[in-house]
């Protein structure tokens, strides 16, 4: 069961991929993830230069033998990125699996396709799937309206987005959003999905970078704890329910400009909340499956709980004879 083309292409023992979240997809967490028999994702758009990327790839590379990706937002950003030269860092550091979200990759894929990597799309469209399969990506990754972070315009939750896309496209597909267990995993390869991705889930992990209070926030969450704002200029993204965020929505009901919501907005202020464990401090991406999340064990323990608990209910459905 838990073996797919998704894992014979990375080269990975289970089919679990760590989202790439802004600020916390770094050595540390990537590395666990890997380690453990997932794919870890070091997130790009954490460093401000090409140089601390490197580093940040070398440094994963000290911490482990086993394959890891680099994902490359292409997101319109504040500040001017040349994502070539992102790209050409990675490669030159050896990074044989990429990621990319925001946009089309098409610009790139000559430079990634002769460079013979494996280059995964993440999107929240399906015709967004169909297009990258089109330029050439060897994956894509499917997210739904639960996601943390950016889900799209479209309001389309997993259950229902993962098998469309699978229909739509013959390269493998990634499902995320709202995923964070081992029912999680069943469901999403029941619906023809050949691995998912989760975030939300490693972010409270004891690798994990963010302040133990984040963490502690995390547990005591429900589903209901998250919610959509940036809707007001095409950029939704879920995010955990605080008091600044609850602001940012006010503003947004009231026709706020960009440049009025970009001081609460901007991702240096989430990472003060990351750093500093006060949730109100700034805008902090997170998925519904935030409800589904009780404690902060290791990366590993939660691969193998995951694991184990998809085996579980792979036994039950079989026992049942709901499967053959």
């Amino acid at each position: 069961m838990l073996k797919t083309r998704v894992t014979e292409m990375l080269g990975i023992e289970y089919p679990i991929i760590q989202g790439a979240m802004l600020w916390l997809a770094r050595a540390e967490l990537v590395s666990a993830v890997s380690n453990a028999g997932g794919l870890g994702i070091i997130s790009s758009a954490t460093f401000p230069t090409v140089k601390e990327l490197r580093q940040e790839i070398r440094k994963t590379k000290s911490m482990t033998d086993k394959p890891f990706g680099v994902n490359i937002t292409l997101l319109p950003t504040f500040r001017s990125v040349n994502y070539e030269e992102y790209i050409n860092a990675a490669l030159e550091e050896g990074a044989n699996i990429i990621e990319t979200s925001g946009r089309s990759p098409e610009p790139y894929m000559k430079l990634l396709q002769d460079d013979k990597v494996t280059v995964m799309h993440k999107c929240a469209r399906v015709r967004d799937a169909k297009t990258a399969e089109q330029v050439g990506v060897d994956a894509v990754t499917i997210v739904g309206f639960e996601a943390g972070g950016n889900p799209g315009m479209e309001d389309v939750t997993s259950l229902v987005n993962i098998p469309i896309a699978v229909d739509a496209v013959k390269i493998p597909v990634i499902a995320g959003g709202g995923i964070g267990d081992g029912r999680g995993l069943v469901a999403a390869l029941a619906l023809g999905a050949e691995g998912v991705t989760m975030g939300t889930r490693f972010m409270a992990s004891q690798e994990c970078l963010a302040h133990p209070k984040i963490k502690e926030w995390m547990v005591q969450a429900t589903e209901k704890d998250t919610f959509m704002i940036n809707r007001s200029f095409n950029n939704p993204e879920r995010v955990l329910k605080t008091v600044l965020s609850l602001k940012v929505l006010e503003m947004e009901e009231k026709g706020a400009t960009l440049e009025e919501l970009l001081p609460l907005i901007t991702g240096l202020r989430g990472k003060q909340a990351l750093d500093e464990g006060d949730v109100n401090k700034g805008v902090i991406a997170c998925g519904q499956s935030v409800g589904l999340i009780h404690e902060v064990p290791s990366v590993r323990e939660i691969i193998e709980n995951i694991i184990s608990e998809a085996k579980a209910v792979e036994q039950r459905l079989q026992s049942r004879e709901i499967l053959a």
